[in-house]
């Protein structure tokens, strides 16, 4: 059912010669902070609003106000703003969409994190550093841990002129470990995950052993050798050099001339990957029904077999382009829509990395730095290995240089084990590299 404050929004614009859209929202987000294996930070934020574009002769305005309860005054103000700002801007706009067919992607509510007391939120982060407090006891003064947990839950609606009229409502819940280990030398391992529902908690001890693992590992680590040929990127380190291609997969960017490509159908990796973006993953915490525009989620095939089959689109770059929309608008009350992915999903393969000697690069960062219409880039190696025979050997502060359309299009072959990172679904890859 249609709230109150919007039916009354609604009946203002309808007397207006406009078309309109609303976009509402109202959560709650709470966040703690460990620090030194204690709690140090706890904080619980409540938001909502109401972002309200209209177009008006082919200009579009926007304006927004915080809180959902308001005088029949405010609603009046908002609409003036919105259509003075139509009115005087020079912002084009492309229409609204039309109803679509939506179909409820499940798993990505949980009433328990809407619900629970923020004393009992409080009482699982205080428990989270107690584990590592223990660990630390176990481990010795050398080792510093720290971490955060945070949980939220957001209800959403969007409403247009069109006749569209959706709502639905989300949760999400993180946890996070960052591990220090300072001895002759000094090392650190970070590792944090998502999750739509508290039954996350579940991995508190993994997620600290991941990190605890990776700042070992680092620690142990010393620059390699340089090195030309074979590699393997883990999942976290593929998907880092992914981040940079995806950037000429974004509508907005293609139509503006930021990207490598202009239209589908283009040879742009090896046969070997297939990649897409999908918001309809059960669980997915890139998942969704309906985008910021309203336009139903669906799963867009990005990549086939080493082959651009499209872009992801919100409406207005859609119209702009002469495509559908693909449901890929993403946005909050005090934003307009702006194309963002959903949950990204590469194919995994049938290989395996038992059977890799070569170099490994497991983590790596920098990669906003890359330029993502050249593709090239020069990534720190955060963790890599250097495996001959039975030896893997870390190594961490080289350079991994490149091209991104290079190592894509030399991509030899995809990890069977794929990884969820986020909302990225990811395996290793096989292909050829360079450390210096």
């Amino acid at each position: 059912m249609i709230p109150d404050y919007i039916e009354k929004l609604v009946r203002i614009l309808e007397r207006e010669d406009v078309e309109w859209e609303i976009y509402w929202e109202g959560g709650r987000v709470g966040s703690f902070g460990i620090e030194r294996e204690t709690l140090e930070k706890a904080q619980r934020k409540f938001f909502s609003g109401i972002g309200l574009r209209i177009g008006l002769k082919g200009k579009m305005g926007f304006s927004y106000v915080s809180g959902l309860s308001h005088t029949g005054d405010t609603l009046e103000d908002l609409v003036k703003r919105a259509i003075k700002l139509a009115e005087v801007g020079n912002v084009p706009f492309s229409g609204f969409p039309s109803p679509g067919k939506v179909k409820k992607v499940s798993d990505i509510y949980d009433p328990e994190i809407e619900e629970i007391p923020f004393e009992e939120a409080y009482e699982l982060a205080g428990h989270f550093s107690s584990i590592m407090a223990e660990k630390k006891a176990e481990l010795g003064g050398s080792y510093t841990l720290s971490g955060s947990l945070s949980m939220g839950f957001v209800h959403y609606g969007v409403l247009n002129s069109n006749g569209v009229e959706l709502m639905g409502k989300s949760t999400g819940f993180s946890l996070s470990s960052y591990v220090v280990k300072k001895g002759l030398k000094s090392g650190s391992g970070y590792y944090g995950q998502s999750y739509r529902s508290l039954k996350g908690w579940e991995e508190r001890y993994s997620v600290l052993e991941k990190a605890l693992s990776l700042a070992e590992d680092n620690y142990n680590a010393e620059p390699g050798k340089p090195y030309e040929g074979e590699v393997f990127l883990e999942p976290g380190a593929f998907l880092s050099v992914l981040s940079i291609f995806l950037e000429n997969l974004r509508g907005d960017n293609v139509y503006n001339g930021r990207s490598r490509f202009s239209r589908p159908g283009e040879e742009v990796a090896s046969d070997i990957l297939s990649i897409s973006d999908d918001p309809t993953v059960p669980g997915g915490v890139g998942s969704y029904s309906f985008d910021g525009e309203g336009s139903p989620g669906q799963r867009t095939p990005l990549v086939e077999k080493g082959i651009l089959r499209g872009f992801v689109l919100d409406h207005t770059f859609a119209s702009l382009m002469g495509y559908s929309s693909t449901g890929n608008a993403v946005r909050d009350f005090r934003t307009v829509p702006q194309i963002g992915f959903s949950n990204v999903v590469v194919e995994p393969g049938d290989y395996s990395e038992e059977e890799f000697e070569g170099v490994i690069i497991s983590r790596v960062f920098g990669e906003h730095t890359a330029n993502p219409v050249s593709g090239d880039f020069a990534l720190t190696v955060e963790l890599g290995y250097l495996v001959e025979g039975e030896e893997k050997i870390p190594i961490k502060g080289n350079m991994f240089v490149g091209n991104v359309f290079e190592i894509l299009k030399k991509a030899e072959a995809a990890g069977k084990n794929g990884e969820r990172i986020g909302p990225a679904y990811v395996p290793g890859l096989v292909t050829h590299g360079k450390v210096v």
